[in-house]
């Protein structure tokens, strides 16, 4: 048996959203067409808009679907009008280098040691220059930490500024809504919590002006031209108001029965599914094959960025040493993560450390 702890780079794919998938796929029909087999696809697809924003606490026209996170966090760093960009500077990549791409002024919102967003730092931005759009996750994919998304709105308004929040990694692991956060704009994706890989969303406040991303056709209220993938659509609808359930004891006893090691974030609240550890005198990469040689399955860093181990611009913000930034590894639970998940880890992990001792004693 391999463990598998990299819910936080993708999620098994759940029974329920294999199942609507299957359906979807059976039948032809564009979602577009007026025939009875279009309006069955018409069908599915407003079903599962419905299902997405019934998990956020909003109304079905302010869901635009988008092929993942990635996508619908590039529609709203470029498309919302705004003369500048305050981005935090533990975003994921697909926000900052779309706000780089994006030809606007880009000031990054600096955090603290334990990976949250400098609210004072904030509002001196805001109050520094013209109108601006912030953005800032909901929970950081690399460390779980969670950010005063609620409190940045409040800032915000009180500058005319918009925010945009991308809530990839909480949705399924945390209450996600909408209105409580206050936020103008929200990213989603599928594949964090079970669903298909390719489906995504953003949702927009109502009367958000927001110009066409993808031009083409009228889909999603012209927001987004192109045939909807009805079929991915519908295994992300099937699983959106799905919660990931009580993993934090889990996550707790696997960081405490680990020694010599760092947890970084510890001092924030974080998501309870996610553990970013360092032991220091060891390399990320060394890690990672080995305990992927003993059948469990982790990560460093973004997965979406990269396919091999690299630099963490996460922690490198957070001012954490090269020697404890270099050792570190991210193991992250989900929904079908069990107790024998955690002790085969807990197994790799000091097998590996032993090991690593042994030769550095030789």
């Amino acid at each position: 048996m391999r463990a598998y702890l990299d819910h936080n780079a993708t999620s098994p794919l759940r029974p329920e959203a294999k199942a609507a998938m299957l359906e979807a796929m059976g039948p032809a029909g564009n979602a577009s067409s007026v025939h009875a087999e279009g309006r069955a696809a018409r069908q599915r697809l407003e079903t599962a808009r419905d299902q997405v924003a019934r998990a956020v606490g909003v109304i079905a026209p302010m869901v635009v679907f988008t092929s993942g996170g990635s996508e619908a966090n590039n529609m709203a760093i470029k498309g919302v009008p705004a003369e500048r960009l305050i981005i935090s500077a533990v975003e994921h990549p697909s926000v900052l280098e779309a706000a780089r791409a994006s030809g606007r002024t880009v000031e990054l919102l600096p955090v603290d040691g334990r990976g949250i967003a400098d609210l004072a730092v904030l509002e001196r931005l805001l109050a520094s220059g013209p109108t601006a759009l912030v953005s800032l996750m909901l929970a950081n994919n690399e460390t779980g930490v969670l950010q005063p998304v609620a409190d940045t709105v409040r800032l915000a308004q009180a500058h005319g500024a918009r925010v945009h929040s991308d809530a990839v990694q909480a949705l399924g692991k945390i209450p996600v809504n909408f209105g409580i956060l206050g936020v103008d704009l929200m990213t989603l994706s599928a594949h964090k919590l079970g669903g298909p890989i390719g489906a995504g969303a953003l949702v927009l406040r109502d009367g958000l002006p927001m110009p066409p991303f993808i031009h083409g056709g009228g889909q999603e209220l012209r927001r987004r031209a192109g045939t909807e993938n009805v079929a991915a659509v519908a295994g992300f609808g099937a699983v959106a108001g799905a919660a990931m359930g009580d993993v934090a004891g889990l996550r707790d006893r696997l960081e405490a029965s680990l020694e010599d090691v760092v947890v970084l974030g510890a001092g924030a609240s974080r998501l309870p599914n996610t553990s970013c550890i360092a032991a220091p005198g060891m390399s990320a990469e060394t890690l990672l094959m080995a305990l992927d040689l003993e059948g469990v399955s982790v990560s460093s860093g973004s997965a979406c960025s990269s396919g091999k181990v690299a630099k963490s611009h996460v922690l490198a913000a957070m001012g954490v040493p090269a020697e404890i930034s270099n050792a570190a590894i991210r193991v992250s639970l989900g929904w079908d993560t069990t107790d024998q998940h955690i002790d085969k880890f807990i197994a790799a992990w000091r097998k590996v450390v032993l090991r690593h001792k042994a030769r550095a004693a030789a």
